[in-house]
């Protein structure tokens, strides 16, 4: 079987603020509301997928963020202009908040939104991510059923 071209990639952060974790409400006219992790797409100006994140979360959030470990990698196709072009590779990292001053977003999400990008928080616990419309789903199955784990990637012993 032969590889498929990745086409995109994407950082993307679970952000963890004591027991809450920071998601975006997005509403977009004519579509139901859903609820994404901060992050967005790695930039030929990134040096690595890492400094793609720091940068999205700035831009989004206004945030800082500490303790980044890679804990999940999701692959999609990707469609443009309604044919698959290839595979989008979106890579998940558990985080802690540092500090988030709201007045320091910016990037096209702030100048030229399209629908609302609400800052939201939510316990982070299974019922927590329940009550949301968490996506990408493979996302919201991996939490469902890894919330210990997640938080054990930050624990003092882990080296």
């Amino acid at each position: 079987m032969t590889e498929r071209p990745v086409v995109k990639r994407t950082a993307r952060a679970i952000l963890l603020d004591g027991d809450d974790l920071i998601l975006i409400k997005r509403t977009k006219p004519g579509m139901d509301p859903y609820w994404l992790t901060p992050g967005g797409g790695v930039e030929p100006s990134d040096p690595t997928v890492v400094d793609a994140l720091h940068r999205e979360v700035h831009e989004e959030l206004g945030a800082k963020i500490a303790d980044v470990v890679p804990c999940f990698v999701d692959t999609v196709e990707h469609i443009v202009d309604g044919g698959v072009s290839g595979v989008k590779v979106q890579h998940f990292f558990v985080c802690r908040l540092k500090s988030m001053d709201l007045r320091q977003r910016h990037g096209p999400e702030i100048d030229e939104p399209v629908g609302e990008y609400e800052i939201v928080r939510v316990p982070f616990s299974r019922v927590g991510i329940a009550a949301v419309h968490l996506v990408p789903l493979s996302l919201r199955h991996y939490l469902d059923g890894n919330i210990e784990g997640v938080r054990a990637m930050h624990a003092p012993d882990l080296g």
